[in-house]
């Protein structure tokens, strides 16, 4: 198994990505921390683990709080007593997130708070756990966007996921020599909740598909296998990268219909 004997903790574990992860890096034999503030959602994550024969804890943790950051770190080493794999996926897209003109200060300040400073506080925490166990595998969740710019005005979201690739590739350069790897995974647009919520008329739906030259969306279950890849020894010389799984997305100026 690729991550047998390994300790993983994954925010934002409740659902989508996060949970895709949490049963496909247990199923590759990794012990399961599952932070999120959805407590439901967490527990069930945490239920569908064990269900499938894997190991998992469920840890509340408002990711852009340091003290509970600290505390999914410590509940990770004291109740399966390393982690070798941190990946800070947890995120949000606000509703009321526009352009720079119509987007509220709170709801810019939220997003930076979840998506960037809740990044830094798990690498912050996360770090020095990572060098006691001698090293391992860091995952930042960024997004296509922080490397294309979103016509359909999200300036919040864009901004804070373009900070994480910026943080990903000074946290990689840092602690490259440590046995420490560092990539931002960015997903193209998925068929999750997150996504479809925007995107819930067939119209609004084709508009973004055209864009996508396989023409589709991407499923949180691919995620999850591109996020195995980071976290294991097949990417051991993979560090610093922006990790594009995006159905071509970025790769494309215009797509034929």
């Amino acid at each position: 198994m690729r991550l047998k004997d390994k300790v993983a903790l994954i925010t934002g574990a409740g659902s989508g990505i996060g949970r895709e992860s949490a049963l496909r890096f247990a199923e590759e034999g990794a012990k399961i921390v599952v932070a999120d503030v959805n407590d439901a959602g967490g527990a069930k994550t945490v239920a569908l683990v064990i269900a499938a024969g894997g190991e998992a804890i469920y840890v509340h943790a408002d990711v852009s709080k340091g003290a509970e950051a600290e505390a999914m770190i410590a509940a990770a080493e004291s109740t399966f007593g390393k982690l070798d794999i941190l990946f800070n996926n947890a995120g949000i897209s606000h509703a009321d997130d526009d352009d720079a003109v119509h987007t509220e200060e709170s709801v810019w300040d939220l997003t930076m708070a979840i998506n960037v400073r809740g990044v830094f506080l798990g690498c912050k925490y996360g770090i020095p756990a990572l060098q006691r166990a001698g090293g391992g595998s860091i995952i930042n969740t960024a997004s296509f966007v922080a490397v294309l710019g979103a016509a359909t005005p999200q300036l919040a979201y864009t901004s804070s996921k373009g900070a994480v690739l910026a943080m990903t590739r000074e946290l990689a350069a840092i602690h490259a020599r440590q046995n420490i790897r560092v990539n931002a995974l960015c997903p193209g647009p998925l068929h999750t909740e997150l996504l479809m919520k925007y995107l819930n008329t067939e119209e609004r739906r084709q508009r973004r598909l055209v864009h996508i030259p396989m023409g589709r969306f991407g499923e949180a279950k691919e995620i999850a296998n591109a996020a195995l890849f980071l976290a294991s020894e097949e990417s051991s010389f993979v560090t610093g990268s922006t990790f594009l799984v995006d159905g071509g997305i970025t790769a494309a100026y215009t797509t034929p219909e």
